[in-house]
């Protein structure tokens, strides 16, 4: 685990017990509403669960990224309303939300913490989502057996990092670049318009003009502002020198979905996108 008392964990650790205060006010108003939701609520309980989720990554906090990842899926489903979040549903998130910050609280014991039972709860309200949509993919599969090509748009300033990385990523579809976040933007909205969106996009942080923070979180209002959630939306991969990792965490607040460190390692890279499924 890296060291929780350095001053950049501290702050991670103090910036979740503030979204884990927001989050569990904001569920309780959410409870209140039933289906009639609030859909800027809901994104923002979603935000601050995805960012939790994404510094837990960094910090080795692996019973907080587990836990919050599980509570993210729940709550996707109520985003995109596959689910209504009634009462009983509403509590099994309140549940979450305070193991969530005893598991913070006690970060460096966190991961020997025992949460079965919450993930079981949490399970309990996917279960039958996720039954559901596997019957659908193998229906999908079954009419549309070719593989997809992978559409990924790269954007990074550096050449030497830009040629690595398009020469790799070329391999598996096509792969458009652009230099800054300026460019980044301007290509997902003409991606968008043409209804080719994109599958992968690997952001640089620190560019010219525009920097990767500020372009995932316009590519995010682009996506949405055409129905198109974060969760089915582009995969977000930052990539980054290490001293930039307090932008990669601020980063999980605009949605974005992972980070590599430079020099990139390519089988990294290649096992994020069988994880995302983009190729097999």
């Amino acid at each position: 685990m890296i060291n929780l008392d350095d001053e950049l964990a501290k702050d991670y650790l103090a910036e979740c017990v503030e979204h884990l205060g927001a989050i569990e006010t904001d569920l309780l108003v959410i409870e209140k509403s039933g289906a009639a939701i609030d859909g800027e609520l809901v994104n923002g309980v979603f935000r601050a669960v995805h960012s939790i989720k994404g510094g837990a990554g960094y910090f080795e906090l692996v019973k907080v990224r587990e836990l919050a990842h599980q509570l993210e899926d729940v709550l996707a489903l109520i985003r995109s309303r596959k689910m209504v979040p009634t009462p009983d549903r509403v509590r099994v998130m309140l549940r979450a939300a305070d193991r969530l910050r005893e598991l913070v609280q006690n970060a460096a014991e966190s991961n020997q913490a025992d949460i079965a039972d919450i993930l079981s709860a949490l399970g309990w309200l996917l279960a039958h989502h996720q039954a559901a949509a596997a019957k659908s993919s193998a229906s999908a599969s079954e009419v549309h057996p070719s593989p997809k090509q992978v559409r990924v748009l790269l954007v990074e300033d550096d050449f030497a990092s830009r040629l690595l990385l398009q020469t790799f990523l070329s391999r598996y579809g096509e792969c458009h670049v652009a230099v800054n976040g300026k460019e980044a933007v301007e290509a997902v909205r003409l991606a968008l318009e043409q209804g080719q969106k994109y599958d992968l996009i690997c952001m640089d942080i620190m560019m010219p003009e525009m920097d990767g923070r500020e372009a995932v979180r316009q590519v995010r209002v682009l996506e949405e502002s055409r129905g198109i959630l974060s969760s089915s939306g582009a995969k977000i991969v930052m990539t980054t020198a290490v001293e930039d990792i307090k932008e990669v965490i601020q980063c999980f607040q605009e949605l974005c979905d992972a980070y590599l460190m430079k020099p990139i390692d390519l089988g990294q890279l290649l096992s994020l996108m069988k994880c995302y499924q983009l190729v097999a």
